[in-house]
């Protein structure tokens, strides 16, 4: 064989071996430089401010994935256990901030997220207790006590749901959720008239949203005052939902009676007690 063949063949050696996945000789091969495995850090803030504005699924991807790169992330183990509980996931909701709350007993947003945890899946009884907690630490919070009285109305303290709601009221008057939780409590205990006179107070309040006015809407309905619960249906809502609704309300009353919520309306944005137990 002659030098050049035999250059040729050793060339071609080394090239099947790299193509192959085997090691090149120590001559042939290129100095590299020692590199340092690269650590994953926290979003920035206006990464965090960007995927608060997603849906819970993207949004329980991302804080999950913050939560990873440092457990002791109050901040990211609350917001993971929000995006759970809105996406129906209430057991680990209540897991992630348990974990919170493990390192950080006095957390105020972990235990109103546990007690959130809890009542979402119905099982307010062990939401009490953080929610009491939170509210001996932060007695002006209206949010605990607002809390408190889905609690209790679920574990059948009315009397105790109605302190707590007015406790609240004392603390924040005319907040538009504490008259809206204790308003819905009344519709299901069959005061429509009562309902309604705090329902109005909390839509006139500039915080009040889309569902207050919508249960403002079922209770008008529920008293008979259709015209005026279809015409804030038709404002807020599609015409399909707003046909539903007025068809769901058609069937349960009749000319100068009222009734109780006995089973949720169609539209996904008219919320009865049962989907208040959210919080």
């Amino acid at each position: 064989m002659s030098r050049t063949t035999a250059c040729i063949a050793t060339t071609a050696a080394i090239l099947m071996g790299l193509s192959m996945g085997l090691s090149a000789p120590a001559w042939a091969a290129d100095p590299a430089p020692a590199t340092t495995p690269s650590v994953r850090q926290p979003a920035s803030a206006e990464h965090r401010a960007l995927y608060e504005r997603m849906d819970p699924l993207a949004r329980s991807v991302f804080w999950s994935a913050e939560v990873e790169i440092n457990p002791a992330d109050a901040v990211a183990g609350v917001k993971l256990s929000q995006a759970l509980r809105e996406l129906g996931r209430h057991d680990q909701a209540a897991e992630a901030a348990q974990r919170v709350l493990i390192a950080t007993p006095t957390n105020i947003d972990a235990l109103l997220e546990l007690g959130r945890a809890h009542i979402a899946r119905g099982q307010a009884f062990y939401g009490v207790a953080p929610l009491e907690q939170a509210r001996a630490q932060a007695p002006n919070d209206w949010r605990p006590l607002s809390l408190l009285g889905v609690a209790y109305k679920q574990v059948r303290r009315d009397d105790d749901a109605r302190a707590a709601w007015a406790e609240g009221l004392r603390v924040a008057p005319d907040n538009p959720t504490l008259l809206t939780n204790a308003a819905m409590a009344l519709a299901t205990d069959g005061n429509a008239a009562g309902a309604e006179t705090l329902l109005r107070r909390a839509v006139a309040q500039p915080g009040a949203t889309l569902q207050t006015r919508q249960n403002l809407a079922l209770v008008l309905g529920l008293q008979g005052k259709t015209a005026e619960a279809e015409q804030m249906l038709r404002r807020d809502l599609p015409p399909e939902l707003a046909d539903q609704n007025l068809a769901w309300l058609r069937a349960r009353t009749t000319p100068g009676q009222t009734a109780a919520i006995d089973a949720p309306p169609p539209s996904p944005t008219a919320r009865t007690w049962s989907s208040l137990q959210g919080g």
